[in-house]
C-alpha cells in the first residue's frame, strides 16, 4: 500500500497524543512508566503497518532530531523548577557528587565488562559504557511529581548533572588521543568557553524575555536556545550547560540580576510575569516531543534481538553493576534513604541519543543493540517497582498526573 495518506497520518498523530495523555492517567494509577507504554505502542505501530502493507519508513534521523530537542526541553523544564538558596548548598553538593561518582564508577565497571565480553579495547568499550551510565532525566524527572520536595529536588539535580557530565565525557571520548595532554587542554578550554557562552547567552535570553512585547517571544526564545545548543554541539561544547544555567537563572532572577547595569537592561519584575507561562509552555512542548520520540524509537525496534542470549546476559550484568554502585554510594557515602532513590536510575532519551551519535569509525560491530533496549526497559521497570513500594509505605493520598 506504500506510505499512508495525509489524513491517515493526521489521525495517527492525533491518536498518539491522546493515547499519551491516557498513558499518563494509567501511569498515575499503576506507576507503570509511560515511556514503556509509548515504546510498546511504537512497536505495535510497526507490526500492524507491516500487516496492512504500509511501507516501513526509515526514521533514525528523526529520532536524533527529536532526541536533541527533547533534551533541551527536559533540562529547561527541570531547571525552571530549581530554586537556589544557601539552605540548598548541601543538597546541590550531594546531588552533584552522587551524579559524578556513581556515573564514573558505573561507566568504568560497564566498560570493563564490555571489554572482557566482546574482547575489544577498553577505550572503545568505555565509549559504549558512557551512555549506559547516564540517568535519564526525560523519564525520572516527571516521575518525581508525587515525591516529597527534598527527594524530588535531589533527583532533579542528580539526573540533570548526570546528563551534563555524561555528555561532557562522551564528547571528550570522541576526540583523538584522549589520553594526551593536548586533548585534555582542549577539553578544559571547551568547558571554560561553554561557561562563558552560558553567561552571555543567559543574559541575552533574559533581555529578550523582559524587553520583547510580542506574544510569540517564547518560541523565539526556544529557537535561540536550540540554535546556541546545536552550534555548541557541532564544535563539541557542553552546550547543555547553557540550557541549565538559563533555566536556573530565570527561576532565581532576583538573586542573580543585581547591580545598576543589569537591572537597567533586565527588569526582573517583568520576568516574574512570564515565568509561570514559560513553565507551562515548556512542559507541554516537552510532553509532545518526548511522546513522539519514544513512539518513533519503539517503531525502529526489531523484537527478534531479544532472542539473543547475549542480550539477556550482558544486559543483566550491566543493570547489576548500575544497581550495585548506586547502592554502595547511597548507603555508605551519602548515608541516605534507599527508597525510592536506589531504583530511580532509568536509562532513556540521553542514552539512546548518545548511542546513535557514536561515529562509524568508533563503533563496535559486535555490540548488540538489543542490550541498549534491554537496559532501558529493565531500569524503567525497576523505577516502577521503587515508586510502587514508596507509594505503599510513604506516599500521601493526593497525587498529581505524571507527564511521561
Amino acid at each position: 500500500m506504500g506510505i499512508p495518506s495525509s489524513y491517515v497520518i493526521i489521525v495517527m498523530l492525533s491518536g498518539i497524543v491522546i493515547l499519551s495523555y491516557l498513558f499518563n492517567l494509567l501511569s498515575q494509577k499503576t506507576r507503570i512508566p509511560s515511556v514503556l507504554l509509548l515504546i510498546a505502542t511504537g512497536v505495535g505501530i510497526n507490526y500492524f503497518s507491516g500487516i496492512y502493507g504500509y511501507t516501513y519508513i526509515a526514521v533514525n534521523k528523526l529520532v536524533k532530531i527529536l532526541g536533541a530537542i527533547g533534551l533541551i526541553m527536559i533540562v529547561l523544564e527541570a531547571a525552571l523548577d530549581l530554586t537556589v538558596s544557601r539552605k540548598k548548598i548541601s543538597l546541590i553538593r550531594n546531588s552533584f557528587s552522587s551524579a559524578l561518582v556513581i556515573f564514573v564508577i558505573s561507566a568504568v565497571g560497564i566498560g570493563v565488562t564490555i571489554m572482557q565480553w566482546l574482547h575489544v579495547p577498553f577505550e572503545s568499550a568505555f565509549l559504549y559504557a558512557i551512555p549506559l551510565s547516564i540517568i535519564s532525566s526525560a523519564i525520572v524527572i516527571p516521575s518525581t511529581s508525587h515525591l516529597p520536595v527534598l527527594k524530588k529536588e535531589f533527583i532533579i539535580y542528580e539526573s540533570s548533572f548526570s546528563d551534563i557530565l555524561g555528555i561532557l565525557l562522551f564528547n571528550y571520548m570522541l576526540m583523538k588521543d584522549v589520553l594526551s595532554l593536548q586533548a585534555g587542554l582542549h577539553f578544559v578550554t571547551n568547558l571554560l568557553l561553554a561557561v562563558l557562552i552560558s553567561a552571555l547567552a543567559t543574559l541575552l535570553l533574559l533581555y529578550i524575555l523582559a524587553a520583547a512585547t510580542v506574544k510569540t517571544r517564547f518560541f523565539l526564545l526556544f529557537a535561540i536556545l536550540s540554535l546556541v545548543y546545536a552550534l555548541g554541539e557541532m564544535i563539541h561544547l557542553p552546550s547543555l550547560l547553557i540550557v541549565l544555567v538559563f533555566g536556573m537563572v530565570l527561576n532565581n532572577s532576583s538573586l542573580v540580576i543585581k547591580g545598576p547595569f543589569l537591572t537597567k537592561w533586565i527588569k526582573t519584575d517583568k520576568l516574574d510575569g512570564v515565568l509561570d507561562f514559560l513553565k507551562t509552555i515548556t512542559a507541554e512542548t516537552s510532553f509532545l516531543i518526548r511522546t513522539f520520540f519514544f513512539i518513533i524509537f519503539g517503531y525502529t525496534i526489531d523484537l527478534s534481538i531479544f532472542l539473543s542470549n547475549e542480550v539477556w546476559i550482558l544486559g543483566s550484568l550491566i543493570v547489576a553493576i548500575l544497581l550495585f554502585v548506586r547502592f554502595l554510594y547511597l548507603k555508605f557515602i551519602l548515608k541516605t534513604s534507599l527508597f525510592p532513590e536506589l531504583f530511580l536510575m532509568p536509562r532513556g532519551l540521553v542514552t539512546i541519543l548518545l548511542f546513535y551519535s557514536i561515529p562509524s569509525e568508533k563503533s563496535l560491530g559486535t555490540f548488540n543493540e538489543g542490550i541498549l533496549l534491554f537496559v532501558v526497559v529493565v531500569t524503567s521497570l525497576l523505577m516502577m517497582f521503587g515508586l510502587i513500594f514508596f507509594r505503599k509505605k510513604e506516599l500521601p493520598k493526593e497525587s498529581t498526573i505524571e507527564i511521561i
